[in-house]
């Protein structure tokens, strides 16, 4: 059974944190490809990170290297998104998202299962 359940969006100030989760069931946590994708308004969907969760290896968008840092708790089959130095230009939804393929990469946004995804609003 596919579940994606996000949470941990919210409103913060340019500089600040926030931490993304996103809780999945077995099936669709384990030996996937999941990543957390953004759409602000008018907008294209961007892939902002993915993650192969089964060796933890991770792919970042290079607009968020350096201050995004995806985690994993494979004991709760969840991942995190901890956002930090926030930026006006990081507001949009974020949607966690899986898929059972093997491609996995930076920017990917072709992904088959969803989240029903989590506001997060950056103020200058």
């Amino acid at each position: 059974q596919v579940h994606l359940v996000e949470s941990g969006g919210g409103s913060v100030q340019a500089g600040g944190s926030l931490r993304l989760s996103c809780a999945a069931s077995a099936y669709t946590y384990m030996r996937s490809c999941m990543g957390w994708i953004r759409q602000a308004p008018g907008k294209e969907r961007e892939g902002v990170v993915a993650i192969w969760t089964g060796d933890g290896s991770t792919y970042y968008a290079d607009s968020v290297k350096g201050r995004f840092t995806i985690s994993q708790d494979n004991a709760k089959n969840t991942l995190y998104l901890q956002m930090n130095s926030l930026k006006p230009e990081d507001t949009a939804m974020y949607y966690c998202a899986a898929d059972k393929s093997y491609d996995c990469y930076s920017g990917q946004t072709d992904f088959t299962y969803w989240g029903q995804g989590t506001q997060v609003t950056v103020s200058s």
